[in-house]
């Protein structure tokens, strides 16, 4: 397999860094999260800012879309949860939510319940329909970091900077644990849910079957000894998205385990990208600008 590419739309963020890039459920807007403390909303092909969230008191490290597309959820530096009325732009609900960093926020399938990552080594599981101020549960067996997180209809998979890999059935109460003998990063739940792609650093990249813990590939040639680097699934889960601390996003065929393309910027570290959920196109954060990249298949 061979892929084109090229750049679409480039447009600057003006939020200082990029920590965090995201699309909407059904990829139409695009969110960026700022060292400058807001998140904006993006139409990103016609380059136009749509609305600035304020409220945060130090970087936001996280955004999440809800199903229906009316709220947002947002985790910072600052330690506290913001979720957003998306149309007003104004906080809902504020919760002081963890007694270090939030690393990464999500929603659950349906938007009930968001989950929350931090530097403390907890995940917090909140009712997204009570006005609550604390979790319905926490999830405490990392010793370090929580880097990232990723969702399923019932499960929660987790990377710790503890080596450790864990997935959570919440239906069944049971927590798996895989040692993968490096600091991890980020992870990510196959479009099936049967397999889990993990990074970390010293180059990590694997595809881990879910329900055994057999690592059933791993892709070299990419950089990660310093950052959280995002990975993902592109066209069907047939190719394997990086980011990358040489200032490339790296594509790999699923199947051959080769490099089929490299998506060059020119900054030094793409850590943040989001994928569209159907089409061939993903969008790229590095520094302060946001890149949206059109690619197609030639053979």
């Amino acid at each position: 397999m061979n892929l084109s590419y090229q750049i679409e739309h480039s447009f600057d963020c003006n939020q200082g860094a990029i920590r965090k890039v995201a699309l909407n459920v059904d990829g139409e807007y695009c969110l960026t999260c700022g060292s400058d403390k807001t998140i904006k909303l993006w139409n990103p092909r016609k380059q136009l800012l749509l609305k600035t969230y304020s409220g945060h008191g130090f970087e936001v490290m996280d955004v999440d879309c809800s199903c229906d597309s009316s709220q947002l959820v947002s985790g910072s530096h600052d330690k506290t949860i913001i979720l957003w009325d998306v149309t007003t732009g104004q906080p809902m609900r504020r919760l002081r939510a963890h007694i270090a960093v939030i690393n990464v926020v999500r929603y659950n399938e349906d938007s009930s319940l968001f989950i929350s990552g931090s530097l403390d080594g907890t995940v917090k599981i909140w009712d997204g329909k009570s006005n609550s101020r604390e979790p319905i549960q926490v999830l405490d067996e990392a010793k370090d970091s929580i880097s990232y997180l990723s969702v399923t209809d019932h499960e929660i998979a987790t990377a710790s900077l503890d080596h450790h890999l864990r997935r959570y059935d919440i239906r069944k109460g049971i927590m798996e644990a895989d040692n993968l003998h490096s600091s991890l990063t980020y992870v990510n739940f196959t479009n099936d849910s049967q397999c889990m792609l993990v990074s970390g650093m010293g180059n990590l990249l694997k595809l881990l079957d879910k329900s055994s813990g057999q690592i059933l590939a791993s892709f070299e040639g990419h950089v990660n000894q310093k950052y959280r680097i995002d990975n993902g699934f592109l066209d069907n889960d047939s190719l394997i998205v990086s980011g990358s601390e040489d200032g490339n996003i790296y594509i790999w065929s699923l199947l051959e385990g080769k490099i089929v393309a490299k998506l060059a910027h020119l900054q030094k570290v793409i850590h943040t990208f989001a994928i569209h959920p159907t089409e061939m196109e993903l969008i790229s954060g590095a520094e302060n600008k946001v890149h949206v990249w059109r690619i197609t298949k030639t053979s």
